[in-house]
């Protein structure tokens, strides 16, 4: 029972990260952004990315954030937005390794992995 209240905070936080960051925060400075960028769109820019990726990859965040949020009631929606997630968040960590950002800096996109792998783990349990 217990890790079912692990396994919905889990995904609640996911939905409200995700929502902070891409919608509140989108051009605001965190010590997270890659390279010395300053807005979402700068940081796209610093790893060599478009603006029409940084919309793109927007977008399937919040839509995987949302369907692993849904999954609380509708569980078969949980493994395929943990798994959309978990290959966002593999290539973030990639974006940050390719501009030599600190390792700290892939926290946050190592943490979201971590947090989707546990969802997708818990669903065949």
């Amino acid at each position: 029972m217990e890790i079912n209240y692990l396994l919905i905070a889990i995904k609640v936080f996911i939905l409200i990260s995700i929502l902070n960051v891409w919608l509140l925060r989108f051009n605001k400075p965190t010590s997270w952004r890659g390279g010395s960028a300053q807005s979402m769109k700068e940081e796209f820019e610093t790893y060599g990315l478009s603006e029409t990726m940084v919309y793109v990859v927007g977008g399937l965040k919040i839509l995987f954030a949302i369907l692993i949020f849904s999954s609380i009631w509708l569980p078969q929606l949980g493994v395929p937005g943990a798994a959309g997630m978990s290959v966002l968040m593999l290539g973030a960590i990639a974006m940050h390794l390719k501009v030599k950002d600190p390792l700290k800096k892939s926290f946050p996109a190592f943490s979201f992995l971590v947090l989707s792998v546990i969802i997708i783990a818990m669903d065949y349990l």
